[in-house]
This record gives C-alpha cells, structure tokens and sequence, in this order.
C-alpha cells in the first residue's frame, strides 16, 4: 500500500478506533481506514476517500481480515470502487481455523 500521511488521519482514528489512543491507531493505517469504510459517517468517508484515494480503497477492501467489514459495507464499496458487477460480490473474508 502507498504510503498515507498519518496525520490525516489521527482525527478519524480518535473517532473510529476508540479503543486506541490515535498515534497507536494510525501505526496500521488500513485498519483506521477500513473502519472508516465500515462505519464511518458519510462526511468522514468523503473527506477520507478524498485524502487517500481510490487506490488506498481498493488495497484496504484486497488486503481486509475477517470482521472488519460487515456485509453492507463489502458490497457498497466493491460496486463504488468498480471491484464488483451486479450480484457479482465476492464473499466477506472468514476466519479459518487450523
């Protein structure tokens, strides 16, 4: 993934990844982003997408783990990105146990 200025987004982490302080949060930036992309208000979502670009999305949303999105989120980015044709989602990313 490209390299993505941490201080945009610090203010997203403090709001999206409460459970960390923002400095830790912004040390994984896919992971602030892709709960932005998950619950994220609309103006919080345009103003990241803006900021990082289509690309960073298309990684984050490639390169996701099991959970961090739920199955509205998958399907409206994969169609917003172009990653997806009509009823052509791929499936939510799993957990596999050994």
């Amino acid at each position: 993934m490209n390299p993505i200025n941490q201080e945009v987004l610090k203010p997203l982490a403090s709001k999206y990844v409460w459970w960390k302080t923002p400095d830790e949060a912004v040390s994984t930036p896919q992971r602030v982003i892709a709960q932005v992309m998950n619950i994220g208000d609309y103006a919080d979502v345009q103003a990241m997408a803006e900021q990082v670009g289509d690309d960073v999305l298309r990684d984050v949303l490639s390169q996701a783990e099991a959970g961090q999105f739920d199955a509205r989120s998958w399907a409206y980015w994969h169609y917003r990105l172009g990653l997806a044709s009509v009823d052509h989602v791929p499936a939510l990313p799993v957990r596999r146990f050994a």
